[in-house]
């Protein structure tokens, strides 16, 4: 699933995850009960209004509520993955500087909590690293931001791919951002199911970073097409299925990996084929580190997979069959 078409579209989208500091939390959090290290929302609203410019806040887009993040994290959720618009940030170009109205937005945000990025179709990897210099160092001092380089690549050149998430990793660590772990994508929507028969396995294999604390981050729906669009699922065993040869890959090659966007219809079969993809993933929790749901944010209304409070879809009807596994 994409926030918006990030690659091929008109603009791209990047986003931050952020841990919160739950001894801060105004909001008394729930014992966790897996062995997941990052369980979370995506929060999403700050890159929509992507036809408009840099744009207003509160007309075309917006930012979570700090009351939602309270009330999620009382519920046991630790992460929270806010998408962004990169040329919201650093507007015109990927060595500009940065707009303060917007990242005062994202860090206020990132300060609440405690931390993706870009310009139609990214082809300079030397531009990229610029930017994630820029944009890392607003928040190198923050141990909590976890960087994910960009969302969802798709329809690419294999060897861009690399390229782009090699530079991500440079410029972030160029920044002083070191204590941080930075979560790469790969090519075909980043998706669990087609890592191995996309390339990425073989391709993104050999990243480096200096600070070793890459975390692979895949993406998985359970609709057909894996597209994230349906409420229907494909069986009640699937989602352990289009996970399965990931995870051996993950095993074989000593990587770990997050699930950094996955939904289901608010039904019986959705509900047992998360659950027990969940199951298979806390069984593997050496190479798995955690999920995170798509998607919540304050503008969603009655979206199909909506985890927003109060009284969204998927936070009154799956969210209680989800509990064991956060």
């Amino acid at each position: 699933m994409r926030f918006l078409d990030i690659i091929v579209g008109a603009v791209a989208v990047g986003t931050a995850l952020a841990a919160p500091a739950t001894s801060d939390s105004p909001t008394k959090t729930s014992k966790r009960a897996s062995k997941f290290q990052f369980v979370g929302i995506n929060e999403s609203g700050a890159e929509f209004g992507n036809k408009d410019l840099p744009g207003q806040l509160g007309k075309h887009y917006t930012w979570p509520v700090h009351s939602t993040i309270d009330t999620l994290v009382g519920k046991g959720f630790n992460t929270f993955r806010i998408p962004f618009m990169m040329e919201r940030l650093v507007p015109t170009t990927m060595s500009g500087t940065v707009n303060r109205t917007y990242s005062q937005g994202l860090e206020d945000i990132v300060n609440y909590v405690t931390s993706k990025g870009a310009y139609a179709v990214i082809t300079d990897p030397t531009g990229f690293k610029a930017w994630w210099t820029t944009t890392a160092k607003l928040f190198a001092s923050n141990s909590k931001v976890i960087f994910d380089t960009n969302n969802e690549y798709h329809d690419m050149d294999q060897n861009l791919v690399v390229q782009l998430n090699q530079a991500a990793i440079d410029g972030i660590r160029a920044a002083g951002a070191t204590s941080q772990y930075i979560l790469v994508e790969g090519n075909s929507w980043s998706g669990a199911w087609t890592w191995i028969s996309s390339g990425n396995g073989a391709s993104l294999l050999n990243l480096k970073d200096p600070n070793d604390k890459i975390i692979y981050e895949m993406h998985q729906y359970l609709d057909t097409d894996g597209s994230g669009t349906s409420t229907a699922c494909v069986s009640s065993t699937i989602g352990q299925e289009r996970i399965r040869e990931a995870t051996q890959w993950l095993k074989t090659n000593g990587k770990k990996a997050i699930l950094g966007e996955t939904a289901g219809g608010a039904n019986a079969q959705c509900i047992s084929a998360l659950t027990g993809m969940l199951s298979y993933m806390q069984s593997n929790s050496d190479v798995w580190t955690g999920w995170l749901w798509w998607g919540g944010g304050p503008w969603w209304g009655d979206y199909i997979y909506g985890m927003e409070p109060p009284s969204s879809t998927a936070y009154t009807k799956v969210l209680p069959s989800l509990m064991a596994y956060i």
